[in-house]
């Protein structure tokens, strides 16, 4: 049980990703969207891969937590019954690219036509609006579950739609508007930075 600062509580839970074994019959790259991954998972294995390449440097962020229950079922298992958060999080990923430091958050919706802005959190708005005044590269990734969409959002558009009081959700059409879409693929299994490349030569013509 994990208590977060507000003092509600979640469960730890971990998932191991295996990929599959391609067979002799296999003849056309497989599309990991199509095989119940998450995003976290998705980004995981991009970044895997690209470390592989020497393409760029980029990972998940640790969270600290601060474990205050454990049992032992078996002497070779331990089992985390209650921790709690030490800091609130900033954003998911962060690393360097090309020269450019990135930072980016990972959001995922069952929504059809908008993004709730309820996902995002004051500290993670707060860290992005830091890493721009730095020059930083930020966005987040937004993938639209159950439409198998994916978008690289600039940090600069979700900063604005989060600040403005009237508005509960950024559509559908307002992302397609802003937004890099990037589709699916085997290797790497989210091509982020191609994104990524967009958004250095944008800046460079700026």
């Amino acid at each position: 049980m994990v208590n977060y600062p507000s003092g509600s509580s979640a469960r730890l839970t971990g998932q191991d990703f295996h990929r599959p074994k391609q067979t002799k019959r296999a003849k056309k790259e497989i599309s990991f969207s199509d095989r119940g991954m998450t995003l976290e998972e998705q980004i995981n294995e991009s970044n895997k891969y690209y470390l592989e390449k020497d393409l760029c440097v980029v990972h998940k962020k640790p969270t600290p937590i601060q474990i205050v229950k454990v049992d032992y079922p078996k002497r070779s298992k331990a089992v985390i019954r209650e921790a709690y958060f030490r800091q609130a999080s900033t954003t998911d990923y962060n690393g360097v690219y090309k020269g450019y430091y990135l930072d980016f958050e990972a959001k995922e919706t069952k929504n059809h036509r908008s993004f709730p802005l309820k996902n995002f959190h004051d500290h993670q708005i707060i860290h992005l609006s830091r890493c721009l005044k730095q020059n930083g590269i930020c966005f987040t990734i937004i993938r639209f579950s159950s439409l198998g969409r994916y978008f690289i959002v600039p940090a600069s558009f979700v900063i604005n739609a989060y600040k403005d009081p009237t508005k509960s959700s950024i559509t559908l059409q307002e992302i397609e508007t802003v937004s890099y879409e990037i589709q699916s693929g085997f290797r790497p299994t989210l091509p982020y930075l191609e994104a990524v490349d967009k958004f250095i030569a944008d800046r460079s013509k700026s």
